[in-house]
């Protein structure tokens, strides 16, 4: 098993190009932990990121919130890169649609830094609040992943 994760890994530094040109995606895994929502909720989803050009960026993820009953976020943010040469920090804004009780639509506001890794892989960390649409708690979400360049 070890072997073939290696193999793969290995595959994809030969053939992939960074991300950080634009038109580049990176797609990877995150965990996030939901606070401000009566119990801390923890999600496990993916997100995809679009470069438009050196500073912009597109991010739509989607995290299952693994509480009673379930439930989905599905977000799209957009970022403005400053690039720190390992280190990217930014803010970030955008919508979300999750049915943390039940469905409602709202912000993400928020920010991140990301951490180059090697060429094809970065580590990322982010922080965002989502004030909703309708009258429940805002959540405040922490996150954290790995993306891999495309």
């Amino acid at each position: 098993m070890k072997k073939l994760l290696f193999s793969i890994v290995a595959v994809l530094c030969a053939v992939t190009a960074s991300a950080q040109e634009p038109g580049g995606w990176t797609i990877g895994p995150c965990l996030g932990i939901y606070t401000n929502v009566g119990d801390t909720v923890l999600g496990v989803g993916a997100v995809g990121r679009y470069r438009l050009d050196n500073n912009w960026r597109f991010e739509p993820s989607v995290t299952a919130l693994l509480h009673k009953g379930c439930s989905l976020d599905i977000s799209c943010d957009a970022h403005y890169v400053f690039d720190l040469g390992v280190a990217r920090l930014y803010p970030a804004a955008g919508l979300t649609v999750n049915d943390i009780g039940k469905w409602a639509a709202g912000l993400n506001l928020g920010g991140g830094v990301d951490f180059n890794v090697a060429n094809v892989v970065e580590l990322t960390a982010a922080i965002k609040w989502q004030p909703m649409f309708d009258a429940r708690t805002n959540p405040v979400v922490l996150m954290v992943g790995a993306n891999f360049n495309f």
